[in-house]
C-alpha cells in the first residue's frame, strides 16, 4: 500500500514514523515550508521532514494548495506532483493547510486523518490544550475520513485515554501522539482489506479547539484557582502561563489549587516560601505554585525561584 503522508510538527512525525517502521511505501511527505527559530531565527525544517530526509523519502514544501487562493501556480505545481506520485491513500497529521476538494479526490482511498481528540468534540486547531483547558477527563484519538469541513468527516477509529489531575499539553501530547501512530497503522491495514466501516459524526456535542494565542496565557486571578490551575497546565509548555509582578512576565509552569482565605485581594501573595511553595489568591480558593521562570532565567522550583526573586507580600496583577 502506498501512502502520501502530509503533516509538519512533532505529533505529526511520531504518525510519519510507525508508518515507516510498518513497512508502508511512502513515496512522498508534504508538510510546512521551513520557519525561523530559534534564538538566531534561522529557518528550520520541520519533525516531519527532518524524519523524511533522515530517511530518504521524497519531501514538497508547497505554501498552498489551494487553486482559486493567493497562489494557484504553486498549488497546481502540488495538484500536478501528488497525480503524478502512484499511492492509495493519503495520511494527513496536524498538516496547516487546508485540503481543497481537487486534493480529496485524488487518492483511491481518499484521505484519512488523525485527530487528538473524541469527535465531534474538539474539532480544530488545539484540541490538546482545550481538553486540559475545560476539565474534561477523557479525551483520545479519532480516525476520520476527510471531507471540506473543519474536522467534520466520517470515523473510522476511535480510541480513549483519560486525563490525569497532573496532565500537561506536553505530557498528554506525547500520549496521544504514540497512541495516533499505532491507530493510524491499524486502520489503514484494515482499510486496505476493505475492513474499515465508516461511523458519522453525531450531530450534538460539538466543540471548536480555537487556535492558542499568547495573549491569553495571561492568567487573571480574579477567576477561581481550578480554572487557573487547569490553564497552566493547558499552556505547558506552550505558550506558558505568565503573570505580571513588579513589572516583569512571571512564567507559572507548575500550580495547583488550593483554599483560600476569604477577604483576600486577587493575585495577592498569600505567602512565599518552604515546602508550600507561593500560594497566590484567586477569585475563589487560592493557587499554590511550585514552578516558575522570570524572564531570561531558567524554570526553578518555587524555593530556588524565590532566592533571587522574593514574592512574600507583592502582588501579580
Amino acid at each position: 500500500m502506498k501512502i502520501i503522508f502530509a503533516g509538519t510538527p512533532e505529533f505529526a512525525a511520531v504518525a510519519l514514523a510507525a508508518l515507516h517502521d510498518a513497512g508502508f511505501d511512502i513515496p512522498l511527505v508534504l508538510t510546512q515550508p521551513d520557519r525561523p527559530a530559534g534564538r538566531g531565527m534561522q529557518l528550520q525544517a520541520s519533525p516531519v521532514k527532518q524524519f523524511a530526509i533522515a530517511h530518504d523519502i521524497p519531501v514538497s514544501q508547497p505554501v498552498s494548495l489551494r487553486l482559486n487562493g493567493k497562489y494557484p501556480d504553486i498549488a497546481q505545481e502540488a495538484h500536478d506532483l501528488l497525480r503524478a506520485t502512484p499511492h492509495d491513500a493519503m495520511v494527513v497529521a496536524a498538516y496547516g493547510l487546508i485540503l481543497p476538494r481537487s486534493v480529496l479526490d485524488i487518492p483511491r482511498l481518499g484521505c484519512v486523518n488523525i485527530h487528538a481528540s473524541l469527535l465531534p468534540r474538539w474539532r480544530g486547531a488545539a484540541p490538546i490544550h482545550r481538553a486540559i483547558e475545560a476539565g474534561d477527563a477523557h479525551t483520545g484519538v479519532t480516525i476520520m475520513q476527510m471531507e471540506e469541513g473543519l474536522d467534520t468527516g466520517p470515523m473510522l477509529s476511535m480510541e480513549s485515554v483519560p486525563i490525569g489531575a497532573e496532565e500537561t499539553t506536553g505530557t498528554l501530547h506525547d500520549k496521544l501522539a504514540g497512541l495516533g501512530g499505532r491507530m493510524i497503522v491499524d486502520a489503514l491495514r484494515k482499510l486496505e482489506q476493505d475492513n474499515l466501516p465508516a461511523t458519522p459524526q453525531p450531530e450534538e456535542g460539538v466543540t471548536y479547539a480555537a487556535k492558542i494565542s499568547k495573549e491569553e496565557a495571561a492568567l487573571d486571578f480574579s477567576l477561581s484557582a481550578e480554572v487557573l490551575a487547569r490553564k497552566v497546565r493547558a499552556f505547558n509548555p506552550f505558550p506558558g502561563a505568565f503573570a505580571s509582578c513588579e513589572g516583569a512576565a512571571i512564567k507559572i509552569w507548575r500550580a495547583e489549587a488550593v483554599e483560600g482565605a476569604a477577604g483576600t485581594v486577587p493575585g495577592q501573595v498569600l505567602s512565599a516560601g518552604g515546602a508550600a511553595g507561593v500560594v497566590v489568591a484567586c477569585g475563589a480558593g487560592a493557587l499554590r505554585v511550585s514552578e516558575l521562570q522570570k524572564p531570561g532565567g531558567k524554570r526553578l522550583p518555587a524555593a530556588e525561584f524565590l532566592k533571587g526573586f522574593p514574592l512574600e507580600g507583592r502582588r501579580f496583577g
